[in-house]
């Protein structure tokens, strides 16, 4: 186990009713506040409704930013840079999912540069930036899925060069998370898929390490990728049964607070790849990462055979009395696989409409700002480019 130093201050408001106290929350901040969110649905299910009721009973003003997408946009970033900036804005409430939650991370720290650096080619583009402030960001959580709600980390996508790159820092945890689950009852069933498809990459990237001898962090580990396994089709089937959205956001949480991954490295690669993917095709981040995860697996597990064997038998049961080591993994792939398609959601490139036709482009482009991704085992360009292959 390797020497750590774990630090996370997001307040946690969770469960039935708590998004009334998003003004009380909100208000020791300042009196000016941002609100930011996606499109129509939070208007739909009532969440607006009681966001702005709280902030307003709170004596709060409410200036708005909508109109965040899925693989959150750059040019609103900046938007919501130049309002943060001409409004005095002293909090941003994201209300929203990881989306709307890494956008208006952005938007926060992006607020606080000076006239002289740019939130995208100094931060974004640049591995070794340090975030020194930031508007503080509060979340109201109406999709379990990203985490972001108490992570260090924000992922934004250049749509005119097809870059979609992250920045993580400390500086930019939110303040506070309300997580009410009854707001996850109206989800669409493949955005709810989408979401666990997430939560589990998150547990799994941290999972598959070369860190030996932390067996806490794997038990931990497992056990909430089982529970992802358990009620992500549970929550499908009854979508508006509290406990099994209960459970789901939970997870969420839990698998990208930073908690699971002290004392090791993760290893990220298929996150970095499947950036690639939603950031030239534009498809749901959940969905993608079910395509990239199995090939991903079935082109590394030989370098650590005996952390997938263990991963094929205390996550998917898969039974120690095979006597092929190769055809344990291979059997929980298949498993992972099956788990995807259940939920409705693609595991192969074709499965989403995408052909081979900008693999290489993809490999190449992921290698833009870095010498390789990866640390389970490190990729080049040509390791990418197999991947993805392998996806087809």
């Amino acid at each position: 186990m390797l020497n750590f130093n774990y630090y996370n201050p997001t307040r946690v408001v969770f469960g039935k009713g708590t998004i009334d106290q998003v003004g009380a929350l909100a208000a020791p901040y300042g009196k000016k506040v941002l609100l930011h969110f996606g499109g129509g649905s939070i208007r739909k299910n009532g969440v607006y409704t009681q966001v702005t009721g709280s902030l307003k009973k709170a004596g709060l003003q409410v200036v708005e930013l909508g109109g965040v997408v899925p693989n959150p946009r750059l040019s609103l970033v900046r938007e919501g840079i130049k309002l943060c900036r001409d409004e005095k804005i002293d909090m941003i409430l994201a209300v929203g999912g990881g989306s709307v939650i890494d956008s208006a991370k952005a938007i926060g720290f992006g607020a606080r540069l000076s006239d002289k650096e740019d939130v995208w080619d100094n931060y974004y583009m640049n591995q070794d930036c340090i975030v020194n402030d930031t508007i503080p960001v509060g979340v109201v959580l109406t999709i379990p899925a990203a985490g972001s709600e108490s992570s260090t980390g924000t992922v934004i996508t250049d749509w005119d060069n097809n870059l979609k790159r992250a920045v993580n820092s400390e500086t930019i945890i939110p303040k506070f998370a309300i997580m009410d689950p009854q707001t996850n009852f109206s989800l669409p069933a493949y955005q709810t898929a989408c979401g666990a498809s997430d939560i589990l990459a998150h547990l799994q990237e941290r999972y598959f390490t070369q860190e030996k001898h932390n067996d806490l962090s794997d038990r931990l580990l497992e056990s909430a990728m089982k529970n992802v396994i358990s009620y992500a089709s549970l929550a499908l089937k009854h979508p508006n049964d509290y406990r099994y959205r209960a459970e789901l956001m939970w997870t969420g949480t839990i698998a990208h607070n930073n908690l699971l991954n002290q004392g090791r490295v993760g290893d990220w690669a298929s996150h970095d790849i499947e950036h690639e993917l939603s950031g030239l095709y534009d498809i749901a981040h959940g969905a993608g990462l079910a395509i990239v995860f199995p090939a991903w697996m079935k082109y590394v597990y030989r370098d650590n055979l005996d952390r997938f064997v263990q991963y094929a038998v205390r996550v998917w049961g898969v039974s120690l009395t095979f006597d092929d080591k190769d055809a344990m993994v291979e059997s929980a792939i298949d498993r992972l696989e099956a788990f995807y398609r259940a939920l409705g959601l693609p595991v192969r490139l074709s499965d989403a409409g995408i052909g081979n036709d900008h693999i290489h482009k993809m490999s190449e482009s992921a290698m833009i700002g870095r010498s390789n991704i990866g640390n389970f085992k490190k990729l080049y360009a040509p390791d990418v480019e197999k991947i993805l292959k392998l996806a087809l």
